[in-house]
């Protein structure tokens, strides 16, 4: 692999963009200390294991990522979840309020036809929730974890901590690779 193109803008190393990586941020190795407790480099957990590449880091990185971009669906879809579950109890008041005002028909006609109905073809969100929990969600954790497990000697966040190396400010207060405890 060649040298990573770098910009020198201020205390900081900004890299060039690499061709297929989809993203602006090259990967590179740290420098490591002997002191594993030194808040001025990685926790052992988040370096990259010895025989590592770049590319290696970046395609991880880039898996890490769409899990993240999963994650974050998968509270959408709790929201959704939530939200048509309120929906549907609002309904029932709404009925009611209907029932109350003299609007029998219109009552009856929102209560047969709405409350309790599915969202979809036989469900109500929360067998979305589960089937989505146990079938596409669960695969790609595993599948992210076996990629990792196989990779990275199963360490977490790689790419994300040599991003922060890069980044930060070495030396500086409030810019530690770490903890200090």
């Amino acid at each position: 692999m060649g040298a990573i193109p770098e910009i020198a803008v201020g205390n900081h190393r900004t890299p060039g963009r690499v061709a297929g990586t989809g993203c602006g941020y090259v990967p590179f190795m740290t420098a490591q200390t002997n002191d594993p407790h030194s808040h001025e480099t990685p926790a052992p957990e988040h370096r990259r294991p010895d025989g590592v590449d770049d590319d290696t880091v970046a395609a991880t990185g880039k898996l890490s990522e769409a899990l993240e971009y999963v994650e974050r669906a998968r509270g959408h879809l709790y929201s959704f979840h939530q939200l048509m579950g309120h929906a549907d109890l609002l309904l029932g008041e709404a009925s009611d309020a209907l029932s109350d005002a003299g609007h029998d028909a219109l009552a009856q006609r929102l209560e047969t036809d709405m409350i309790g109905r599915n969202i979809a073809q036989g469900r109500w969100t929360f067998q979305l929730v589960e089937e989505f929990d146990d079938g596409y969600w669960t695969v790609l954790r595993d599948h992210e974890r076996a990629v990792r497990n196989e990779l990275l000697d199963g360490r977490r966040h790689v790419f994300e901590a040599e991003m922060k190396e890069q980044r930060r400010t070495h030396g500086r207060s409030g810019h530690e690779a770490r903890p200090t405890e």
